[in-house]
C-alpha cells in the first residue's frame, strides 16, 4: 500500500468515527452497533440517520438493562467510548416536539457535514478552537484595559529571574491555565521532553501529501520545541507561550468564544503530536513504521462479550481512558465499573442459548504513560446546562494494574466472584447490624442496647402513687400565668382513675360555659411559675412495682442488653474482617507485578462553565511534589494534593490522572553524556539550533538586567549628588549669614539668629514659622533647658547648659523607648528619637538629630534659650561630612517620614472601615500594608503589627465582596453592574496581593470570596446574568500572583504630632473594644 493510500484510508476511518461521534452526541445513543446500522441504512446521510435513531428511541423509550452491544470494530480508532462512559450532552428526542427537533438537528448536522467536507475540520476540532479563541480574545482584551485593570510583568527584571534550577513557569496569556497545566505535565516526562526537543521534520516535506493538518503540525512542533527549550535553559522565572497558542488559534476558525473542557485539548494535542511524528516515521518507508507518540501514550484492550447468547472478541486501541466519577468512592471502583458492562455470567459457561448480553474489557498492552480522564461534568437536562460533579474520589500514589490484565483474566474472575460473594454476605451483616442500631417500628429509631438501658432506668425509678396531673390546681392558676387552649379529653380517654376535678365547667367573659374544645387548661411553665412541686419526680416512673417484679425485670433487661451488645460487637467485627479481606484480595505478589506510579494530577477549580486549572507533578529526583500554577512553581506535598484533588468538600478536584510505568525508568531518567558519563543539564540537553536560540534569549535578558542595574545606579548617583549639592548650598548660606552678622574672621562666638533660609531639615524637627507641631517640640526643648538649668549647682556657660539639656531630653526619650506600652500609645509617633533608639540607629545620627532639635530658631526669646540655640547651630556647622554621613542621616529620617505616612494611611483606612465606607477604606489599607511591609523588611520595630494591618485589609475585601454579591443577587441592572464593577475594579485586582504571601487566613478569605460567586452557577437566573457571571468568574478564579498596577496612592493630609497621636490612639483603642476577628 502506498503512502497516499495509507493516508486516505486513515482519513476515511477517522471521518467514519467522526460521524459516529456526532450521532452519539446528538441522540444520546451509546450503542455503537446501532449507530453503525443507522449510518448504513442512511448511506452516510446524518439527517436520515438521526431520523432512524429517533424512531427507534420512540418505540423503546427505556433501554432494557440487558441490552448491551458489541463495540466498534474499526481497527485504527483510538478515541472510542470505553466502559460505561456516557456522553453528558444528551438531548431527549422522544418528546411531543420530536418532528421540530428532528428538522433542527438535521439542518445542524447537514451544515456540520458540509463544513467538514469543505475544510477537513471536525466539530471536535472546532470545539477546541472555541477554547483558543476565548484565550486569545481575553489576551487581546487585556491590552485594551484601563490603567487600573492592566496586568503587567514586574518592571524589575530581578523579580522575573529564575532562581538556581527552579522549574520554569508559563505565563497565563489570557485564560490559558489549561495550556500550562497540560504542557507542564508532559514536559516533566523526560522521555517526552527528549522526543520533542530532538524532533526533526521530514527531510523531503515537499514530496509528502500536504493537507491542512500537516501545514499546522510542523509549525506547531517547531514552536513547541522552542517553548520546551526555554523551559529547559532559560534564565527567566517564567516564559511566554503566546506563539504556540497563536498557532493553535490560527489552525481553527470559529466565531464563538466559550469555556471548554480541557480534556478535549489534551486529547487533541496528542493527536496533533502523533500526526507530526507519523510524518517522520513514514519517511523511512518501512512496513510498520513506529510512532513514538503511539508507543508512549496508547495501549490495547480486548473486548470480550456475549451478544444475545453469541460470544465475540475484539481488540481495540485506546489513549486517554475515560472513567465515570459519580457513584464511586475510589479509582479501583471506577475501573471495575468501566471494565464490566451488563451480565457476563454466560462467558464462563459453554451454553450459548442464554439471552444475557454483556462484555468485559481486558488490557492486553498498557502504555508507558497511562492517563485516566475523570468525567466530572454532566449535562443537566432540566436546567439545560452542564454541571460539575464535586463528589470525593480517592486515588493511590501507586496503582497496580494486574487485576485488569488479560493474562490474569481467570484469576481475576475468581477473585471478583469471591468479592461479590463477600459483598453479599457483607450486605446481610450490615442489614442485621442496622436492625440493632436503629430499633423500632416508628419514624424515630434508636440503638436497641440504649432502648433496653432506658427501660431498665424507668423500671428502677422510684414508684409514685399519683397521676402526674393530680397535684396541679387548675381552679386557681398562679399569678402571671395564662391558660392555653387545649382540646378537652373525653372520659374514655381520661380513664377511671382520673375523675373530673374543679367546681364546675369553665365559663367565658359573659358567664356562659365554654365549649368543651376551648376550655383553658393551665400548663406548667417552668420560666413563669416559681418552681416545680417538691414531690414531682424528675423522670417518669412506674406507679406500682414490687421488689419481685423489679428483680425479674432487671435481671432480664441486664441479660438482654449484654446479649445485644455482644451481638453488635460480633457483627461489627465480622464486617471489619470482610472489609479487610476485600482490601487485601489483590495484595499477593502475583497481582502486584504491573506497578504504575502517579506522575501528575491536573486539577480544576470552579464550576462546569468557568474555573481555573493547575497541576501537581512529582519530582522523582527531589522526591517531592511540585505545584505548577501558571508562572508560580512551588514545593508542595501529598497532603496538599489530596486536599485539592480528591474533591468532596470544595470546588477543586482532579479531572485527569497521569500514571507512568514504574518498571520503565527511561520515562523520567536524565540524559548522560556518552563520552564523559556526566549528567546533562541546562543548555547541554539541547540540540545545537535550540541551544543557540536560548543563548540569544538569555543574552537579551542579561542585557535587561544590566540596563536595569545601570538605571538604578544612575538614580542612586543622582540622588547622592542632589543631597551633596543641598548640603553644600546649606553650608554656603550659613557661612554667608555668619560673616554678615560678625565680620571678625577669627571670632569663635556663635552667630546670632538671622533671617536666612533654614537648613533642609525634617518638617517634624523644624518649620519656618511656629505651628502646632513645632510649638509642641519647642515646648519639650524649653522644658529640657529649664530642667538642666535648675539642676546645675553653679552657673555655667551656654555649651555646658546645652550638653546638660541634651542629656535630660535624651534620658526622657530613652525612657519612652524602653517602656512597654499598648498599641494605642505609640511613642514613636511623638518623637523621632524614640523611633531611632528602638531601631538601634548609630550614635552620630542620634546626636545630630538632637542638635537639630536644640538649634531650632523658633525657641523662646529669653537669653538662655537663645544662647543654647546659637551654640547648637555652631556645633552643627563644625560637624565635618566625614564625621556624620549625611546620606545615611537622610535615609534614617526618610524612613521615619515613611513610618508616619504609613501610620496616616492605616489610621484613615481604619476610620473609614469603622464608618463602613469600605470602598474608600480599601486603598488606604492596601497601601498601608504595602508600605508597612517594606518598613518591616529593615527591622521589626520599623513599622506596625503587620498581622493587624493584614486583618483589616482582608476584612475590607470580604465586606466589599459581600456587598457586591448582594447587589448581584438583586438581579436589577444598575445594582448588578455596580456589584461587578466593585469586583472588577477593587476586589479582583487585590486578590494577587492576598495570594502572593501564601498566608493561611488570606488564602481562606480568597476561597470564601470565590465560593460565594461559584455558588451562583447552580442557581436559576436570567440569561444576561448568567452571561455576565460566566465572563466574570475566570477573572476571579485566576490564581496568578501577578500584581495589578493601581492608581497612585491617596494624597495624605498633614497632621501635627499631637493630632496624629490622638487620632491614631483613638482608632486603635476602639479596635480592641470591637468583636474578635476569626479570619
Amino acid at each position: 500500500m502506498t503512502v497516499e493510500q495509507n493516508v486516505l484510508q486513515q482519513h476515511s476511518q477517522k471521518h467514519q468515527q467522526t460521524l459516529l461521534n456526532q450521532l452519539r452526541e446528538v441522540t444520546g445513543t451509546t450503542d455503537v452497533q446501532l449507530l453503525q446500522q443507522a449510518l448504513q441504512v442512511s448511506n452516510g446521510d446524518l439527517a436520515e440517520a438521526v431520523a432512524f435513531l429517533t424512531e427507534k428511541n420512540a418505540k423503546v423509550p427505556q433501554q432494557d438493562e440487558t441490552t448491551y452491544y458489541q463495540t466498534s470494530q474499526v481497527a485504527n480508532d483510538r478515541y472510542i467510548s470505553v466502559g460505561s462512559q456516557a456522553d453528558t450532552n444528551v438531548i431527549d428526542l422522544t418528546g411531543d416536539d420530536k418532528d421540530d427537533l428532528q428538522r433542527a438537528i438535521a439542518l445542524s448536522l447537514e451544515e456540520s457535514s458540509r463544513a467538514f467536507r469543505e475544510t477537513g475540520i471536525t466539530d471536535e476540532e472546532q470545539a477546541i478552537s472555541r477554547v483558543l479563541e476565548a484565550s486569545i480574545a481575553e489576551n487581546k482584551a487585556s491590552l485594551k484595559r484601563t490603567h487600573t485593570e492592566a496586568w503587567s510583568d514586574s518592571p524589575n527584571p530581578h523579580d522575573r529571574k529564575r532562581t538556581d534550577n527552579c522549574p520554569v513557569g508559563l505565563k497565563n496569556v489570557g485564560n490559558t491555565c489549561w495550556f500550562s497545566a497540560v504542557i507542564q505535565s508532559l514536559f516533566n516526562l523526560l522521555e517526552f521532553q527528549r522526543l520533542v526537543l530532538h524532533y526533526a521534520p521530514p527531510a523531503r516535506v515537499q514530496d509528502l501529501p500536504r493537507n491542512q493538518k500537516e501545514h499546522r503540525n510542523l509549525p506547531f512542533m517547531q514552536e513547541l520545541r522552542t517553548l520546551f527549550s526555554l523551559m529547559v535553559g532559560s534564565k527567566r522565572k517564567y516564559v511566554d507561550p503566546s506563539r504556540a497558542v497563536d498557532i493553535l488559534k490560527d489552525a481553527f476558525k470559529s466565531s464563538e468564544s466559550q469555556q471548554q473542557d480541557v480534556s478535549e485539548f489534551t486529547h487533541k494535542l496528542l493527536d496533533w503530536l502523533e500526526d507530526a511524528f507519523q510524518m517522520k516515521a513514514e519517511e523511512d518507508r518501512g512496513e510498520k513504521p513506529k510512532n513514538p507518540m503511539v508507543e508512549l501514550f496508547y495501549g490495547r484492550f480486548l473486548a470480550v462479550g456475549v451478544l444475545e447468547g453469541k460470544k465475540f472478541e475484539n481488540t481495540e486501541m485506546f489513549g486517554q481512558y475515560p472513567l465515570q466519577v459519580n457513584g464511586f468512592k475510589d479509582l479501583h471502583e471506577c475501573l471495575e465499573a468501566a471494565m464490566i458492562e451488563g451480565e457476563i455470567e454466560s462467558l464462563s459457561h459453554s451454553a450459548e442459548s442464554t439471552a444475557k448480553s454483556g462484555q468485559e474489557h481486558w488490557f492486553t498492552e498498557l502504555p508507558p504513560v497511562l492517563t485516566f480522564e475523570l468525567s466530572r461534568f454532566e449535562f443537566n437536562q432540566a436546567l439545560g446546562r452542564p454541571e460539575k460533579i464535586h463528589n470525593k474520589l480517592e486515588f493511590p500514589s501507586m496503582l497496580y494494574m494486574d487485576r485488569y490484565m488479560d493474562r490474569n483474566r481467570e484469576i481475576t474472575r475468581i477473585k471478583r466472584e469471591e468479592i461479590r460473594r463477600l459483598k453479599e454476605h457483607l450486605t446481610l451483616l450490615q442489614q442485621r447490624l442496622e436492625r440493632y442500631l436503629s430499633y423500632g417500628s416508628g419514624p424515630k429509631r434508636f440503638p436497641l442496647a440504649d432502648v433496653l438501658q432506658y427501660a431498665m432506668e424507668f423500671a428502677s425509678s422510684k414508684p409514685v402513687c399519683t397521676s402526674p396531673v393530680e397535684d396541679i390546681d387548675i381552679s386557681a392558676p398562679p399569678s402571671g400565668t395564662t391558660g392555653q387552649l387545649l382540646p378537652a379529653a373525653s372520659p374514655a380517654e381520661q380513664g377511671p382513675s382520673c375523675p373530673p376535678e374543679g367546681p364546675g365547667p369553665a365559663t367565658g367573659p359573659s358567664g356562659l360555659p365554654l365549649p368543651p374544645q376551648q376550655q383553658r387548661v393551665p400548663i406548667h411553665k417552668p420560666f413563669t411559675q416559681s418552681r416545680l412541686p417538691p414531690d414531682m419526680p424528675m423522670h417518669p416512673a412506674p406507679r406500682h412495682v414490687t421488689e419481685e417484679e423489679l428483680g425479674v425485670l432487671e435481671g432480664c433487661l441486664h441479660r438482654w442488653r449484654r446479649e445485644v451488645e455482644n451481638d453488635t460487637r460480633d457483627l461489627q467485627g465480622s464486617i471489619s474482617r470482610i472489609h479487610r479481606t476485600i482490601e487485601l484480595m489483590y495484595s499477593d505478589k502475583s497481582m502486584m507485578q504491573v506497578p504504575y506510579r502517579l506522575h501528575a494530577v491536573l486539577v480544576h477549580e470552579g464550576q462546569a462553565n468557568a474555573g481555573h486549572y493547575w497541576a501537581y507533578i512529582y519530582d522523582p529526583h527531589q522526591r517531592r511534589w511540585m505545584k505548577y500554577n501558571d508562572i508560580s512553581v512551588t514545593k508542595s506535598s501529598w497532603e496538599e494534593l489530596v486536599r485539592d484533588s480528591f474533591g468532596g468538600y470544595r470546588n477543586a478536584s482532579a479531572y485527569c490522572l497521569m500514571y507512568i510505568n514504574d518498571k520503565k525508568p527511561f520515562l523520567i531518567e536524565e540524559e548522560f553524556d556518552k563520552e564523559t558519563g556526566q549528567m546533562l543539564s541546562g543548555l547541554d540537553k539541547l540540540p545545537a539550533d535550540l541551544k543557540l536560540s536560548v543563548k540569544e534569549d538569555n543574552h537579551l535578558f542579561d542585557k535587561e538586567l544590566a540596563d536595569w542595574d545601570l538605571l538604578q545606579a544612575r538614580k542612586a548617583q543622582q540622588e547622592k549628588l542632589a543631597l551633596a549639592a543641598a548640603a553644600l548650598a546649606t553650608a554656603s548660606a550659613t557661612a554667608a549669614a555668619s560673616s554678615a552678622a560678625s565680620p571678625q574672621p577669627m571670632s569663635t562666638q556663635p552667630s546670632p539668629p538671622d533671617n536666612s533660609d533654614p537648613q533642609h531639615d525634617p518638617e517634624y524637627m523644624e518649620q519656618p514659622s511656629p505651628t502646632d507641631d513645632s510649638k509642641h517640640l519647642q515646648e519639650d526643648t524649653e522644658r529640657a533647658i529649664a530642667r538642666a538649668a535648675s539642676e546645675q549647682l553653679e552657673e555655667r556657660g551656654p555649651e555646658a547648659l546645652l550638653n546638660a539639656a541634651i542629656k535630660v531630653e535624651y534620658t526622657r526619650l530613652l525612657r519612652f523607648a524602653q517602656e512597654d506600652t499598648p498599641p494605642e500609645s505609640d511613642y514613636r509617633l511623638q518623637h523621632v528619637i524614640v523611633y531611632l533608639i528602638q531601631n538601634q540607629a548609630p550614635k552620630k545620627i542620634l546626636e545630630r538629630t538632637l542638635l537639630m532639635q536644640f538649634a531650632d530658631r523658633n525657641l523662646g526669646f529669653d537669653e538662655r534659650c537663645k544662647s543654647v540655640m546659637n551654640v547648637a547651630r555652631a556645633k552643627l556647622d563644625m560637624i565635618k561630612p566625614e564625621e556624620v554621613n549625611l546620606e545615611e542621616y537622610e535615609i534614617w529620617h526618610q524612613d521615619y517620614r515613611n513610618f508616619r505616612d504609613t501610620t496616616v494611611f492605616l489610621m484613615i483606612g481604619l476610620e473609614l472601615f469603622q464608618k463602613k465606607s469600605y470602598v474608600e477604606a480599601l486603598m488606604y489599607l492596601i497601601y498601608s500594608y504595602q508600605y508597612n511591609g517594606e518598613l518591616l523588611l529593615k527591622g521589626p520595630y520599623r513599622g506596625h503589627d503587620q498581622e493587624v494591618v493584614g486583618r483589616y485589609r482582608r476584612q475590607c475585601l470580604l465586606k466589599l465582596n459581600e456587598h457586591a454579591a448582594t447587589l448581584f443577587e438583586t438581579g436589577e441592572e444598575p445594582e448588578v453592574s455596580d456589584g461587578l464593577s466593585i469586583m472588577n475594579e477593587l476586589v479582583v485586582p487585590c486578590i494577587p496581593l492576598l495570594l502572593v504571601h501564601d498566608t493561611e487566613k488570606d488564602l481562606l478569605a480568597v476561597e470564601d470570596m470565590r465560593n460565594r460567586w461559584c455558588s451562583y452557577l447552580g442557581q436559576e437566573m436570567e440569561s444576561n446574568l448568567q452571561e455576565k457571571l460566566t465572563d466574570f468568574l475566570p477573572k476571579l478564579l485566576d490564581c496568578s500572583t501577578e500584581i495589578k498596577s493601581f492608581h497612585d496612592p491617596p494624597k495624605l493630609p498633614t497632621y501635627s504630632t499631637l493630632e496624629l497621636c490622638e487620632r491614631y490612639g483613638r482608632v486603635i483603642a476602639s479596635l480592641g473594644r470591637g468583636p474578635a476577628d476569626g479570619r
